[in-house]
């Protein structure tokens, strides 16, 4: 199964899209999918159901983050690098979906910022696109992981 295909089953399953990418990459991160979940839980909804970011962005940047983010207190090359990798993951959801606003991506559908969730009914499967955006977003990221894969073996002269 790919990271693509997890996450929307997960999202299917009823976690939010955010948390639907963040555990379809719990094992590569190696953290318990409790902890994944926990991690991500804020993000649903475009921060908190506020129709901000879309989840699924804020899920790529929370797992690369993990994966290939800095880690101490880096003003330079470190950190530039990392936040070009998240501008570039953006820029790709947005070429995909035409927007990484959540409020956008949810145009047409009524979608108030009030903090309670709808009930996940088959109606409200139907009309929203979140699970494919989170399809979409866990195979943009699954991409760019394989290609710095690919460039720090090339970099290492192992390929």
């Amino acid at each position: 199964m790919t990271h693509g295909e997890k996450a929307g089953a997960l999202f299917l399953e009823g976690y939010n899209c955010a948390q639907s990418v963040v555990l379809a990459f719990a094992d590569e991160m190696g953290i318990p999918k409790e902890t994944a979940a926990r991690i991500a839980s804020s993000f649903g909804g475009g921060l908190g159901r506020l129709r901000e970011v879309c989840g699924c962005v804020s899920g790529m940047a929370i797992v690369a983050g993990e994966l290939l983010g800095y880690s101490g207190p880096e003003t330079g090359k470190p950190k530039a690098d990392h936040y070009a990798l998240i501008q570039e993951l953006a820029e790709e959801f947005r070429k995909e979906n035409g927007s990484i606003i959540c409020r956008d991506l949810l145009s047409g559908i009524t979608s108030d910022t009030a903090p309670v969730p709808e009930a996940r009914t088959d109606d409200y499967y139907k009309k929203r696109p979140c699970k494919d955006l989170a399809v979409c977003a866990a195979e943009i990221l699954e991409r760019k992981l394989e290609e710095r894969n690919v460039q720090d073996l090339e970099k290492n002269g192992q390929k």
